[in-house]
């Protein structure tokens, strides 16, 4: 298992500086009088694509060996690392094929096929996407780029608090959602090596607290289908995610659904933008824990705005 360093961070940076956003950090006096702390949002949902994967996307894809591209690449994923992958592949001209679970929002089934991405549909499920991927990958040929416990992927995650560390100076803590781990284990690289003295969180939902409960035990718990808004924090962790977890989070806070989905309306009436129920989860664990953030400069990672407008979380069905 390789661990990728913070040397991997710097030139990944460069690799995919060409396409991508340098994102902004917006904040909001109402949020800090409501939390009691001063928070500063690494907006990654206004990131090409839509959402931070496109990071760790594209420096796998810009970073594949010239033989290897006759063939494409390929993942599962529940929607922004599939986006992404195909958003990256659609920039080097070669094939992106993804297995996506069939309840995954439209919205992101769209995106991935307007960059030129091929779906195969699986169960909602961790086995089902495995399985139907193991099929798919053993004939196509193409290179397995995982959507987190991927070392390429990682480091791509890490640019993103590699410029929130640039970007608001003396952070007491940084927070940002936990699903398989992929931007938290970025995270904690950029972190680890750069501001060793902050704080570093991940949030969760109740509903898919795999990582909460595997904090707690000290290995690994996977949920194989959970339920929850929060339909990009769905999947376990891995080894690779589970070496960053384990050495360098400071805790998991967790959120309820309607916790989740309170700070998403909250973040979209007084902010302004639209962030998916995912990003929304660090702001209710923030809001759901004042005691921990009161008083300290916080770094929220929001993580991505894919949203399908035909079915926000508060709508009535």
């Amino acid at each position: 298992m390789y661990i990728p360093t913070f040397d991997d961070v710097i030139a990944a940076h460069e690799r995919i500086r060409p396409y991508i956003h340098r994102t902004p950090v917006l904040t909001s006096s109402y949020l800090n009088d409501l939390t009691g702390a001063e928070l500063f949002f690494k907006c990654e949902n206004f990131q090409k694509a839509g959402a931070f994967k496109v990071r760790g996307a594209c420096n796998a894809v810009f970073g594949l060996a010239e033989d290897k591209l006759a063939r494409g690449v390929a993942t599962h994923s529940s929607g922004n690392h599939a986006l992404s992958l195909s958003y990256a592949a659609g920039r080097r001209g070669i094939a992106c094929n993804v297995v996506m679970p069939r309840t995954a929002p439209q919205a992101k089934k769209d995106a991935v096929r307007g960059y030129g991405g091929v779906i195969v549909e699986c169960e909602p499920s961790t086995s089902s996407r495995e399985a139907v991927f193991a099929e798919m990958v053993a004939k196509s040929g193409a290179d397995f780029v995982h959507p987190y416990n991927d070392p390429r992927v990682i480091a791509g995650q890490a640019t993103c608090s590699r410029e929130l560390m640039e970007q608001v100076e003396g952070l007491d803590a940084v927070i940002a959602p936990i699903g398989g781990g992929g931007m938290i284990s970025g995270t904690c690289l950029t972190v680890s090596n750069t501001a060793p003295t902050v704080k570093i969180y991940a949030a969760e939902p109740e509903q898919a607290d795999d990582a909460y409960r595997s904090f707690k035990a000290g290995h690994i718990i996977a949920d194989d289908a959970p339920v929850t808004v929060a339909d990009g924090l769905k999947v376990p962790l891995k080894d690779l995610t589970w070496h960053f977890v384990k050495n360098h989070v400071t805790d998991i806070l967790t959120a309820s659904e309607d916790e989740i989905i309170e700070a998403m309306k909250t973040t979209w009436k007084r902010m302004k933008i639209v962030i998916e129920p995912s990003c929304a989860v660090p702001l209710a664990t923030i809001l759901k824990n004042p005691d921990v953030f009161r008083g300290r400069r916080v770094g929220v990672i929001i993580t991505g705005g894919n949203v399908d407008l035909d079915t926000l979380p508060w709508m009535k069905g």
